[in-house]
């Protein structure tokens, strides 16, 4: 339904002075000197408007489109204080080599000041093979850290105290192990499955658009993820089972308003999912997590937030009927643009990152990561990870940034920028739900396409230099070769196939066998996965046998080509 302008006291007045500004101050000025470009674009194709005016938001209603932080639809924030009260989590995205390397830079990092875990797995570890598998040689180690079984994960955490720290694990198919491992380890720290607090990413519709370590087809790996819904609402309750991403999304290419879209109609996909299952909406909804990038283009970004916020409040609120108004909020995860970095002048980044750092905190993030320097050469060092930790300190408790809620709200720029992408991501919506939901756009290669083609135009801005990347495609110089680059040393692949084949040897192999049997049973009927999961893992039975079992029942999917 259609809602009717309302033009307030003083707009015709604000018009009228608007155009004789135009006549009598911009037209003599663009005579003599033309601007940079005939026309300025948002990444998302809107174009930018030379200024905005009360003209430009006349359709906004405060109380329905704004209200006020902690109140539906939330566009101003979901705290009433935001970071009067607590600064975002402060975390930063690490894991290399083995456990006991990554356990090093986890304490480190909770040293100089982090207040939150994020850990990066490998490859094997992300796809559900053991560092010995014949499949991942070269691998291991490399993008993350090596997780075999519970031996691992028990030194992955040793002398970090779980009951206290929160542990956000970027891992998807293999999601329902990993969440098995931590509560184990947990256990065996004496902290209880219902004190452990963190986030697991599980949203594996993004890695059929975006990203690609699947394993199993579309329709068993919803399940496995509402077993997790299902049993983390009574068994875990301050766990976030799902972190649902638009961050690979925006780095395989797309826009903010795509970003937006994608990743809110795979959060309708959860949701229904869950439904479908039997669970009521209000039994999980709080807490579904979102995670989103934090791009260069600083207003867009601030205003692509606040859109989030807003369209997914509604969705709940309308399209699921959903009651408790913790069920409508969107709390997110950000994380500074990875494929913005440059190799060129690695120092540029910091600038860069510090930008997209602060974006995020203007549009209301609740946890933060802070690429580093020289991530686009290697695996970041110690000095780097602590300057990109030292940018969010610096931004919290010196900008002053945090100290009034949504500072930006009531910019004409910013509201404009903010209905526009809700606008645009809601029309996206609505074409993938005429198709049929997501899993049939993926399907069809609709949502790669659109991706594709609108990384390809950027590209292509890049190329002709439409678009100045410092650095790279203008103020280049001379460079010496990168030193002190952090490498991982191939012995780790080596020692980690040594202990693992030293635990088949000394682990209960009937416990195992029994445990991997039940699970295989468990997947071919209709019995949530996880306790059978978490009994596997208590009896060390590895990442790849687990895997294993569910690929023999659940087969392996094969990931679409589109053109």
């Amino acid at each position: 339904m259609a809602v009717p302008k309302r033009k307030s006291p003083g707009a015709s007045r604000v018009r009228a002075a608007g155009e004789a500004w135009g006549r009598d101050v911009l037209q003599p000025v663009l005579a003599k000197s033309p601007e940079r470009r005939k026309r300025f674009e948002s990444t998302s194709g809107e174009e930018v408007l030379r200024l905005y005016t009360p003209e430009h938001i006349e359709d906004l209603d405060y109380m329905r489109d704004l209200g006020f932080p902690g109140e539906h639809p939330y566009t101003r924030g979901v705290q009433p204080t935001m970071y009067r009260g607590r600064f975002w989590t402060m975390r930063q995205y690490a894991g290399f080599g083995d456990a006991r390397e990554s356990n090093r830079r986890y304490r480190y990092l909770l040293e100089h000041g982090q207040t939150g875990l994020s850990v990066a797995f490998d490859l094997p570890t992300q796809m559900g093979y053991d560092s010995d598998s014949p499949m991942v040689g070269g691998e291991v180690g490399k993008v993350g850290v090596a997780i075999a079984s519970l031996e691992d994960m028990e030194v992955l955490f040793e002398r970090i105290p779980l009951g206290t720290v929160s542990t956000s694990m970027t891992i998807n198919s293999t999601a329902a192990i990993l969440l098995a491992m931590y509560v184990a380890v947990g256990e065996k720290q004496g902290v209880s499955a219902d004190r452990l607090n963190g986030t697991i990413q599980n949203d594996i519709l993004k890695e059929y658009i975006a990203r690609g370590t699947y394993i199993f087809p579309p329709e068993p790996s919803m399940r496995v993820i509402t077993d997790i819904f299902a049993y983390c609402k009574d068994r875990v309750p301050r766990w976030n089972t799902i972190s649902i991403s638009g961050y690979h999304i925006r780095e395989a290419g797309s826009t903010a308003a795509q970003e937006i879209a994608f990743t809110l109609a795979n959060g309708v996909a959860y949701v229904q999912a869950a439904i479908a299952a039997g669970m009521t909406v209000d039994s999980f909804a709080s807490r579904l997590a979102f995670f989103f990038n934090a791009h260069n283009a600083f207003l867009e970004e601030v205003a692509k937030y606040r859109a989030a916020r807003r369209l997914w409040a509604r969705i709940m609120k309308e399209r699921f009927k959903a009651k408790d108004p913790r069920s409508w909020m969107l709390r997110f995860h950000t994380q500074t643009a990875g494929s913005s970095l440059t190799a060129q002048q690695p120092d540029n980044n910091i600038v860069r990152v510090t930008i997209q750092a602060l974006s995020a905190v203007l549009g209301g993030t609740q946890s933060l990561h802070t690429n580093s320097r020289d991530e686009a050469l290697s695996l970041p060092t110690e000095d780097s990870v602590r300057i990109a930790l030292r940018t969010q300190q610096v931004i919290a408790h010196e900008s002053g940034a945090g100290e009034t809620i949504d500072p930006l709200g009531g910019s004409y720029c910013i509201e404009a920028l903010t209905s526009a992408l809700e606008r645009q991501a809601e029309e996206y919506i609505g074409k993938i739900d005429r198709m049929g939901g997501v899993i049939r756009a993926i399907d069809a290669g609709f949502i790669q396409k659109e991706i594709q083609d609108a990384a390809y135009r950027y590209q292509q801005e890049i190329e002709r230099k439409e678009r100045i990347i410092v650095g790279l495609n203008e103020f280049g110089i001379k460079e010496k070769r990168p030193g002190k680059l952090l490498t991982v040393d191939p012995k780790i692949e080596k020692n980690q196939r040594k202990r693992l084949a030293a635990l088949r040897r000394k682990r209960d192999g009937r416990a195992v066998s029994a445990a991997l049997s039940s699970l295989d049973k468990a997947c071919r009927g209709k019995e949530n996965v996880m306790p059978l999961i978490l009994s596997a893992v208590k009896a060390y039975a590895t990442i790849g046998e687990i895997s294993d079992v569910m690929r023999g029942v659940f087969g392996a999917y094969r990931g679409k080509v589109t053109l």
